[in-house]
């Protein structure tokens, strides 16, 4: 009886016809032999055709009966595929051949230019059709399932291959890792054990694979599209020269390309210079995480390269690999893969050999972002000349995050203020990064200018400190220093004893200067181990390069000191922590200040690169009368206070001072009743404070206040006797 008809289908789930004769031809030549393998087994099994609504076949046999009764039934197979009627008519259809030779040269990326450009032999060919019917027809895995006597194996093997091919030996051909098919990431297969053929290894054909070959139609995977935006007009770009020189000819393998830019930045001029060189670059759009699927990287890349395409990918996005740096594609591809990075650091992993010449979008300096505003804002730029001219200086955009910015602005309905382009800007500059490497603290000011302290000349100082920062947008700009010095910052160092008013003076500028100020954390900063302490450095003035703030680095003689003569290696990396901070400073932009009171333990390298340098005395009576009078809120009645007395009689810094004033309004509110302070409230605050300090004083030095000392020494007594 002939069962031909029972079989599953030799064409297709309808609609899923290739337009390719040639793929046409081999995905019905792996139909035509599962069917001819279910058709041998009811043979062989004695069973009939089931049921439409059956099982393909009867429930599994033992895998080592199923292998013995191959053997041993070998010679009836052959008979069965030559006289059975069902076994002959499919038979005689398989040895149909294939299509005639089609006029032209094979599209580039169908299944007719992979087989002649790779020398595909027919099984494998066969082989690559299996793994793409499986991906291809949604009820394929049933049959494959089927065939291989496991339920669960809805995956072709090279053991199913070898069943199915006429000749089984030529299977051998295809076991090689180092296949064609393999190494051009058309096929992958599952983990092998051991060095044998791993003849159970699932094989599969990537999805963007099956979509290139089957259905070139549809384009390229939705995760991967052409750049279509062009680079922001006025950006400067290093290597390009060289990359052309890289594009003229097809990489014989994986070639990495670094592109240091912002990610959409560095696209787009990724993109032109492919254009320029007439190659095509295809960027990955989709999520991170879907990178980090088994083979889904080697399959999108492997899709690239038969589309005769680049590929572009966020370097961040690449799943991390094992042994450190990251996962790329198949080093046997030849594929050229743009890695974009705006920090050089992100592509330190990378090997030298696979790596090609490096394109860097360079910074634009001041002239082109403020061009970049006055493109972006048009006819509202005339308002907004100031407050751009300070943004230009202050934030250090790309021309294409100007452009969005301005574009923003101008889609409101009402005309933009300064304040709306500052919070613009400042909702676009990447400090995020500064605050999330927990390197430095960022601090919220205090104090303004009015409330600092300071003798005449120490006050002037700051003064020009602050102007000197206000008016670098306009010295860089319209006096064209930026072009002659490179926009260097401001450094300042503030030296004195502790309590002096360094870091409020630091947070007062801050505050005036409308700049964000961050404290570097030393403790996280400074690393035992080698190479660690410039890498955490690296990443703090990085951060800080994006736009201008105010860098505090309090106690810097920590990381600032001295070099030393080299005895060993910890001395060798000593100095060359200070010789890259050198560096740095040069290069330092925005405000940087330095805090220490042991200004002599400084390297004298860093004096001479300083552009200010404050030095904050104890403050003299006069200073110390308005520090009390400021310490101590408006709100707090004071009659009867001698603070003339406390200034002359006491030579206290200014923190000392706050912190007596704080624990004398504290004592006065434990007690209940209006906000006020008495003078005894501040004596024995005071004499606390002191006796902290290790300044172990007289009641007598206090005077006709000296009594509030003994009253409290006698109660204290008392409680102690009474306990």
């Amino acid at each position: 009886m002939s069962v031909a008809r029972e079989l599953p289908p030799a064409t297709f789930t309808p609609g899923l016809r290739p337009e390719d004769p040639l793929a046409a031809y081999w995905l019905r030549q792996v139909s035509l032999r599962l069917r001819r393998e279910i058709a041998w087994r009811w043979h062989a099994q004695g069973g009939s055709p089931p049921p439409s609504a059956g099982p393909l076949l009867p429930d599994p046999r033992d895998r080592l009966l199923d292998a013995l009764d191959r053997g041993r039934y070998l010679d009836e197979q052959r008979r069965f595929f030559t006289e059975d009627p069902t076994g002959r008519y499919l038979s005689d259809e398989i040895a149909a051949p294939p299509p005639v030779a089609l006029a032209g040269a094979a599209p580039r990326g169908s299944l007719r230019w992979v087989a002649e450009a790779l020398d595909l032999s027919p099984v494998a060919r066969f082989a690559l059709a299996l793994a793409l019917y499986v991906s291809w027809d949604s009820a394929a895995g049933a049959v494959i399932a089927a065939c291989s006597g496991d339920p669960a194996a809805e995956r072709p093997t090279l053991a199913l291959i070898q069943r199915l091919w006429d000749d089984p030996r030529e299977v051998l051909e295809i076991a090689d890792p180092a296949h064609p098919l393999f190494t051009r990431g058309l096929l992958q297969r599952g983990e092998a054990r051991g060095l044998g053929i791993g003849w159970e290894q699932a094989i599969w054909a990537p999805q963007p694979v099956t979509r290139r070959l089957l259905a070139p139609e549809l384009g390229p995977p939705p995760a991967l599209a052409p750049i279509a935006e062009p680079p922001p007009p006025g950006s400067e770009t290093r290597g390009l020269a060289a990359l052309a020189d890289e594009l003229s000819g097809p990489p014989a393998a994986l070639r990495v390309i670094p592109v240091l830019a912002p990610p959409r930045l560095g696209a787009s001029v990724a993109a032109a210079a492919c254009a320029a060189a007439g190659r095509r670059l295809l960027a990955y759009l989709g999520p991170a995480e879907h990178l980090a699927l088994p083979g889904h990287l080697d399959g999108l890349a492997a899709a690239a390269w038969l589309d005769d395409a680049d590929l572009l990918v966020d370097a961040g996005a690449l799943p991390v690999a094992l042994e450190g740096g990251r996962r790329l594609p198949l080093s046997s591809l030849p594929l050229r893969l743009f890695l974009v990075a705006d920090d050089r650091r992100d592509l330190t992993w990378l090997s030298g050999h696979i790596t090609g010449p490096a394109l860097e979008v360079l910074p634009p300096p001041y002239g082109a972002r403020l061009d970049a505003w006055r493109r972006g804002l048009g006819p509202r730029f005339a308002a907004l000349e100031e407050a751009a001219s300070v943004a230009a200086h202050r934030y250090r955009l790309d021309a294409g995050a100007i452009a969005a910015i301005a574009d923003r602005l101008g889609a409101r309905p009402e005309a933009p203020s300064a304040a709306d382009l500052e919070a613009a800007c400042a909702g676009a500059s990447p400090q995020g990064r500064l605050d999330a490497s927990g390197l430095a603290e960022r601090i919220e000011p205090r104090f303004g200018l009015a409330d600092l302290v300071l003798p005449d000349k120490q006050s002037a100082q700051i003064g020009e400190v602050r102007r000197a920062v206000a008016a670098l947008p306009r010295a860089y700009g319209a006096w064209g220093l930026g072009r002659a010095l490179g926009e260097p910052g401001i450094s300042a160092l503030f030296a004195g004893p502790p309590g002096t008013g360094k870091t409020m003076a630091a947070e007062c500028l801050a505050a005036d200067l409308e700049l964000p100020i961050y404290r570097v954390d030393l403790s996280q900063v400074v690393s035992k181990y080698i190479g660690e302490t410039e890498k955490n450095l690296r990443e703090v003035f990085a951060a800080a390069e994006a736009r201008d703030l105010v860098l505090f680095f309090d106690e810097a003689d920590a990381i600032f000191g001295k070099r030393t003569e080299v005895r060993d290696a910890h001395d060798r990396y000593a100095n060359l922590e200070v010789a890259y901070l050198l560096a740095r400073m040069e290069r330092a932009q925005g405000l940087m200040i330095l805090a220490t009171n042991r200004k002599e333990d400084l390297d004298p390298a860093f004096l001479r690169r300083l552009r200010f340098i404050v030095d904050f005395p104890m403050p003299g009576p006069d200073e110390r009368r308005r520090i009390w009078e400021r310490v101590i809120p408006p709100a707090i009645e004071r009659q009867g206070l001698d603070l003339n007395f406390l200034a002359r009689r006491f030579e206290l810094s200014g923190g000392t001072i706050r912190a007596a004033a704080l624990a004398a309004c504290l004592q006065s509110a434990a007690e209940g009743g209006p906000p006020a302070l008495r003078m005894e409230h501040l004596v024995l605050a005071l004499w606390r404070e002191l006796d902290k300090l290790g300044r172990a004083l007289s009641p007598a030095i206090f005077g006709p206040f000296a009594g509030v000392i003994a009253d409290a020494e006698q109660g204290a007594r008392g409680e102690e006797a009474g306990r």
